[in-house]
């Protein structure tokens, strides 16, 4: 694995938009990796620890300073379970209780490495796994138009089977939001990649659809609906909320769609690659096979803003934060991009430009915070980005790519694994897994268990990759499955991670398990495609 640190960046904007929160029961801590596996490489710490982010993480999943000091003036940043529990018996914070940093610091050292345990087997590819807010249901996606919601609290039970409308290829891969009360769910049509979206709401994507209306008897944010979208520019609505266990398009249920075409489109007609829900359930964003990014209002049925966003596909888009006012985008131009909604209209230009990545960016996911996020790129890596180091604009490229390489079929170029952008502007760079075949996902870790000190990725090599946030390690490889991973969802409560792959698998890690003797290797598999 490869790791690289950027301490500075050119062209730095000091951009900052939105108001830092720090729970006043953090405090300072040290760090501590645990996990099942590492590098070859040591452990190097960021030499920039005045970084924001850096202090942020460790102050969010690091124990007290009155028990982590071994003696004045020094410090353990491991701090056993035994000795977490007497120092709160002990009353030693003088409050009687865990901070939240002292709960990620006992959590985070739990990792879901154990097993894995069979949720559901198909015939066909699976692209979606992807936790509710609250972690009681489950959403799946499989090639062959059928998205299954799972109750977790009641033993992985099938709660809704719906098969998407008139889908010629797969529903490929789902997405929380922010607040973790939307899932998003992507779905793919002859090599190109769609995306859907989830909450109390569930985004789908889906070729040759048909325009429909929102049913607006009831708030949107109190409809449970599933959404799921194509390669066209209808976006579709499934009320996920009925008795019925079976949703079959227009059969046993009614599929709204929402349009998401401009009135000067005439006739065009593009696929929507990526949609999102607002915190507040009340707008969609949404990336396209045009290049653009849009914003559809629920609340007045219809689109709200259009913007020519990218130069190439825009594989991913989501809100930075709860406010709804930031947005990120990536795209196969190999751009990330901050869009600020409250000076675009003025502008007409991106907030900034995050320049790193060789190649096309596949994923993005927001910390949460207003000002970090990791993206997932086909140049075989994650970068954990700071959008206050953003350029105001693209000012230098890569460089002429002097090979022919697809990543759809083909292994990413000996000669390209090394290579750097000039002017990379991420604050570090993970490398070891593998971005192959199709757009593969990567997510921090949850803040509640872990203090976000993590982050995961599915692989196109069949493996969960799991990496330290601030030293870059490889703290845990998970092998199992027989072909692609493409998304894999860390439980927002519990250790436990769900893996989704196209050998038909639904899989589930946990520590230290649930009783049950996991898979054995080398079982008798269906046949997939």
């Amino acid at each position: 694995m490869y790791f690289t640190v950027r301490g500075g960046a050119s062209d730095e904007m000091g951009y900052a938009m939105s108001r830092l929160e720090l729970d006043s029961d953090f405090c300072d801590a040290g760090k501590n990796i645990h996990g099942s596996d590492n590098t070859d490489r040591p452990n190097k710490q960021l030499n920039h620890l005045d970084h924001e982010i850096s202090q942020l993480t460790t102050l969010r999943s690091g124990p007290r300073r009155c028990l982590s000091q071994v003696i004045p003036g020094k410090w353990d940043s491991s701090v056993s379970t035994v000795k977490m529990l007497a120092g709160r018996e002990g009353n030693y914070s003088g409050r009687g209780r865990f901070s939240s940093a002292d709960c990620c610091h006992m959590l985070s050292r739990y990792l879901p490495i154990n097993g894995p345990w069979l949720v559901d087997q198909m015939t066909s590819r699976a692209y979606v796994s992807q936790f509710s807010a609250d972690g009681s249901l489950f959403v799946a996606g499989f090639q062959g138009s059928h998205i299954r919601i799972y109750n977790v609290d009641k033993g992985w039970k099938v709660q809704k089977n719906i098969l998407a409308k008139s889908l010629r290829w797969t529903v490929t891969d789902t997405s929380l939001s922010p607040d973790q009360h939307h899932l998003c769910v992507v779905a793919l049509r002859n090599l190109e990649i769609l995306d859907l979206v989830i909450g109390n709401l569930l985004l789908a994507l889906s070729p040759l659809t048909e325009g429909g209306n929102i049913d607006k008897t009831q708030p949107v944010q109190h409809r449970i609906i599933e959404v799921y979208a194509s390669m066209s520019p209808i976006v579709h609505i499934v009320n996920i909320g009925s008795a019925a266990t079976e949703s079959l398009a227009n059969i046993t249920e009614i599929h709204d769609g929402l349009d998401f075409s401009a009135d000067d489109d005439e006739g065009y007609s593009f696929g929507i690659f990526s949609v999102k829900f607002s915190t507040d359930g009340r707008e969609l964003v949404a990336g396209s096979s045009d290049d653009s990014i849009y914003v559809y209002d629920l609340e007045a049925n219809k689109l709200s803003l259009r913007i020519l966003a990218h130069t190439s596909d825009v594989n991913t888009v989501c809100f930075a934060d709860e406010s709804g006012h930031l947005i990120y985008s990536g795209s196969d131009d190999s751009l990330c991009k901050v869009w600020d909604r409250r000076c675009f209209i003025s502008k007409g230009q991106p907030a900034g430009v995050l320049m790193g990545h060789l190649e096309g960016v596949t994923f993005i996911d927001s910390r949460g915070d207003g000002r970090h996020l990791i993206s997932n790129g086909k140049d075989q890596s994650i970068k954990l980005w700071d959008i206050r180091k953003m350029s105001s604009n693209a000012t230098c490229t890569p460089g002429f790519r002097n090979y022919e390489w697809d990543y759809r079929w083909m292994d990413y170029p000996t000669q390209a694994r090394e290579l750097k952008h000039p002017c990379d502007q991420s604050l570090s760079t993970y490398k070891g897994h593998s971005v192959l075949r199709t757009l593969i996902r990567c997510y921090f870790s949850p803040s509640y268990s872990t203090g976000q000190k993590y982050i995961y990725s599915g692989s196109s090599d069949s493996c969960i990759y799991i990496y330290d946030l601030l030293t870059g390690a490889r703290v845990a490889r998970l092998e199992h499955h027989k072909s692609v991973v493409r998304d894999c969802n860390w439980h927002p409560n519990y250790p436990i991670l769900v893996s989704s792959s196209w050998d038909g698998d639904i899989v589930k890690w946990e520590f230290p398990g649930n009783g049950e003797p996991p898979l054995i290797k080398g079982r008798v598999r269906r046949r997939y495609l």
